[in-house]
């Protein structure tokens, strides 16, 4: 390569055929020449977990067993675990998830049988090497051979959306973990046991009668004449009901109103997740306000034995496999008892 000096500045000179060759890659024959050659991959970052939720609660819950199987939530911020991943959606898409937050199949969360909720865990999917965060607000999944139900968006980016699941090892984050319990907690105090009070003894003060003098017993040296004052009890009204109106020295106590009574639903034929049954409707009507967010609530009148009752179930579902995930869902919040039912 030659150059030449001009004003004092030493000026490059480029051989002809380094130019033409620049102008031919640059023109549209030498893009398109170029397009043919190897593509460079595009590499993306996995998204990070997302933020506590607005409306969730912080939530680890009580031991609960699904088809069998016992599942024991707990604080274990050591958790590691390799198994089979799944993911759901549009079944759930909208509906409360078990710590009350709002599921939404296109966030990237998850629901797992016993991690605290929220909590943050790092999904692996061995089947092709690609990472993501996510955060757990659900339980799930209720299936012996799979650890973790991702959201519909996570699956998407984890890339077993079209398989439906894949071979993953799941690592919680202890840091991002605690950071989301201290928000959670922060928005939602959770509420200070009540503790009665400890029980405390009346003490009732009575006057005694002044000492009179008498005659020195010889052995005792005290005095003979003093007598025990005995304290006739005062008549004590019987306690007044919370409910009485007073007229008067009369109490009538006050007919509480009877409540409208609901109409009750029957259940089609399906099947069902039944919930419980109670001898009160009253108490039918109150599970059936805890558990609607999860789908459709029938209260089902029935007798047994001359004794009428009221059983709440969820439903229908589609399939058996539809059934099991809300029986767990169902089970997290605490219903034991509750079961699959085929009419």
């Amino acid at each position: 390569m030659s150059g030449y000096q001009i004003g004092g500045e030493y000026q490059l000179m480029v051989p002809y055929s380094r130019v033409m060759r620049t102008l031919l890659m640059c023109s549209p024959l030498g893009l398109a020449a170029c397009a043919s050659g190897p593509k460079t991959p595009v590499v993306t970052l996995p998204p990070v977990a997302q933020a506590a939720p607005d409306d969730g609660l912080y939530k680890v819950g009580r031991p609960y067993q699904v088809e069998g199987l016992w599942y024991y939530p707990a604080e274990d911020y050591g958790y590691v675990q390799e198994g089979i991943a799944s993911w759901y959606g549009a079944d759930f898409h909208g509906k409360r998830t078990a710590n009350g937050d709002r599921y939404d199949m296109n966030d990237i969360t998850a629901a797992h049988p016993t991690l605290p909720m929220p909590s943050v865990v790092k999904v692996t999917n061995l089947d092709n090497g690609r990472t993501l965060k996510v955060t757990v607000n659900d339980r799930g999944p209720f299936h012996s051979k799979r650890i973790i139900d991702v959201s519909k968006k996570a699956a998407q980016l984890l890339g077993f959306y079209e398989a439906g699941t894949a071979h993953v090892r799941v690592e919680i984050d202890p840091e991002e973990s605690l950071n989301l319990k201290n928000i959670a907690l922060m928005k939602h105090p959770p509420e200070m046991p009540q503790i009665a009070a400890a029980p405390r003894n009346v003490v009732t003060a009575a006057a005694l009668a002044p000492v009179v003098a008498g005659p020195i017993d010889a052995y005792a040296r005290t005095p003979s004449a003093v007598q025990p004052v005995a304290i006739e009890p005062q008549p004590v009204a019987p306690p007044k009901p919370a409910n009485a109106k007073t007229t008067g020295n009369i109490i009538k106590p006050v007919t509480p109103k009877a409540p409208a009574k609901p109409t009750v639903v029957a259940a089609a034929g399906g099947i069902f997740i039944q919930a419980g049954a109670f001898a009160e409707e009253a108490n039918a009507r109150k599970l059936e306000q805890q558990l609607g967010e999860l789908g459709t609530v029938h209260i089902v009148p029935m007798t047994v034995n001359k004794r009428k009752l009221y059983r709440v179930r969820l439903g229908p579902v589609a399939d058996a496999l539809s059934a099991t995930a809300l029986l767990g869902k169902v089970k997290s919040y605490g219903y034991n008892d509750a079961k699959v039912v085929r009419e």
